[in-house]
């Protein structure tokens, strides 16, 4: 890995299945598979003991990949509030796992991740499972989840220039 690539863990985040993806990109947009996966919490567990679960696994993900940023999908509201609920407190732990790494973490929207990534931003799950084997043609994700989570570093990627700079010229302004 020379200076200029720098390695992302995408996740998407849900309390049964938390998808994870890990990609390499290079200057300009060239984007290398490193490895993909999900995370399963035990459903007869406690809620504290789930989100444990989820926790060190995403801990032990990064130590095992060393990624340099992470990016997480945001979620859509559910219908149903304990749903929602449960599906909140796991994305808390996908969003603190990387950030108490020390890894700057940034979020996008669903339709965000798939416009990116198919070019419609209502793409199902197929469709971002197959353009995800495009562009990342050495990727295995078996999961839609880890296909999901590979998506998610994938407009990661993409977007990141354009949230350095956005940064750059905001700290510029103070």
């Amino acid at each position: 890995m020379t200076e200029e690539t720098i390695r992302i863990l995408g996740i998407d985040p849900g309390l049964r299945n938390t998808g994870w993806g890990v990609v390499e990109a290079s200057r300009g947009s060239r984007l290398s598979f490193v490895a993909c996966g999900s995370l399963h919490s035990d459903g007869d567990a406690s809620m504290g003991e789930r989100l444990a679960q989820l926790q060190r696994g995403l801990a032990r993900i990064i130590a095992d990949y060393a990624p340099h940023e992470a990016a997480i999908e945001e979620t859509f509201v559910n219908r149903d509030p304990q749903s929602a609920l449960k599906l909140g407190q796991a994305r808390g732990v996908a969003l603190a796992a990387p950030a108490l790494a020390g890894l700057e973490v940034e979020e996008y929207a669903a339709n965000v991740v798939k416009k990116t990534v198919v070019g419609n931003g209502h793409a199902d799950k197929a469709q971002i499972g197959m353009m995800v084997r495009v562009l990342l043609p050495l990727s295995r994700a078996e999961s839609p989840d880890a296909a999901d989570a590979l998506a998610v570093a994938i407009c990661h990627a993409h977007h990141r220039a354009g949230r350095i700079a956005a940064r750059k010229l905001a700290a510029g302004a103070r």
